[in-house]
C-alpha cells in the first residue's frame, strides 16, 4: 500500500506535467467555481438592484404601515426553495465576497420563512420583521457593489 502511493505521488502525468496526486487535488479544486459573481460587473449590478428593490419595498410597508405577512404553506415552500439555492451558491464559490452576499440572502429568507410559519405573530414583531429584513436586503445590495471590483488576478491586479 504505502509502494502504491509512494509510486503515484512520484509518477508525473504526461498531459498535465503535474503528479498524479496533484493532478487529482487540482481537479477537485476545479469542480467548484473561484468566483460566480465577481468579473461579470452584470451580476453585481443585477444584485444591487434586485437587493435595493426590495430594501425600498420593505421599508415602504412600514412607512405606510402595512404590517401583513403571508402565512400559507407555498410562501414556506418557497422560501425552502431559496435558502437552499443560496446556501449552495454560497457553498459553491470561494471567494469571501460572494459567500458574505449569499450568507446575507440566506439570513433575510431564514427570518421570511420564520415569520411565516409565526401564524400568532403581533403586529409589531412584524414591524421589525420588515425592518429587520429591509436591513439585510439594503446590505446585500452594498454586499453585491463589492463583486464589481472583480476577481483577484483576472482583471486587474489585486
Amino acid at each position: 500500500m504505502d509502494r502504491q502511493i509512494a509510486n503515484e505521488k512520484t509518477e508525473i502525468d504526461a498531459s498535465t506535467g503535474l503528479t498524479k496526486a496533484a493532478a487529482k487535488n487540482d481537479a477537485r479544486r476545479s469542480s467548484h467555481s473561484d468566483h460566480l459573481m465577481c468579473g461579470t460587473p452584470l451580476w453585481g449590478v443585477a444584485g444591487f438592484l434586485g437587493c435595493a428593490y426590495f430594501a425600498w419595498s420593505s421599508f415602504g410597508h412600514v412607512t405606510r404601515g402595512e404590517y401583513e405577512w403571508p402565512h400559507d404553506y407555498w410562501t414556506a415552500a418557497t422560501y425552502i426553495v431559496w435558502i437552499v439555492l443560496l446556501a449552495a451558491l454560497a457553498l459553491d464559490t470561494r471567494c469571501v465576497r460572494e459567500r458574505i452576499f449569499f450568507g446575507v440572502l440566506v439570513g433575510n429568507f431564514l427570518v421570511g420563512f420564520s415569520v411565516t410559519l409565526w401564524h400568532g405573530i403581533s403586529v409589531s414583531d412584524v414591524r421589525l420583521a420588515r425592518i429587520g429584513t429591509g436591513a439585510l436586503w439594503a446590505l446585500a445590495a452594498l454586499v453585491s457593489l463589492t463583486t464589481l471590483r472583480g476577481a483577484p488576478g483576472i482583471h486587474n491586479n489585486d
